[in-house]
């Protein structure tokens, strides 16, 4: 497994651009597939992007296709969520995961972080 670490979460108006970042230990880190997920108050955690372990492959939720875009780094062991035109529904708490598989996939991730809060304003 992998540490996660989330940051880059706060508070911003409707219409505004946050960039989450996800620093991951572990020399293996470039054989994970890497993911984010939010959760909302009274709510499930779901699905938000993933990106494949060499970055080639990409999904994301309906919900934030062109607005949100993942990418990773392997060499720093990173992975970013870059999200725009951010919406009073967008509000959770973000988290990072990853799964040792070099498929995209939805569920079934084996590490977490600890979450960062996204508050979006109206």
């Amino acid at each position: 497994q992998v540490q996660l670490v989330e940051s880059g979460g706060g508070l911003v108006q409707a219409g505004g651009s946050l960039r989450l970042s996800c620093a991951a230990s572990g020399r293996t880190f470039s054989t994970y597939t890497m993911g984010w997920f939010r959760q909302a108050p009274g709510k499930e955690r779901e699905f938000v992007a993933a990106i494949s372990w060499i970055g080639g492959s990409t999904l994301y939720a309906d919900s934030v296709k062109g607005r949100f875009a993942i990418s990773r780094d392997n060499g720093k062991n990173t992975v970013t969520l870059q999200m725009n035109s951010l919406k009073p529904e967008d509000t959770a708490v973000y988290y990072c995961a990853a799964k040792r598989t070099p498929v995209v996939v939805t569920t079934a991730y084996d590490s977490w972080g600890q979450g960062t809060q996204v508050t979006v304003s109206s």
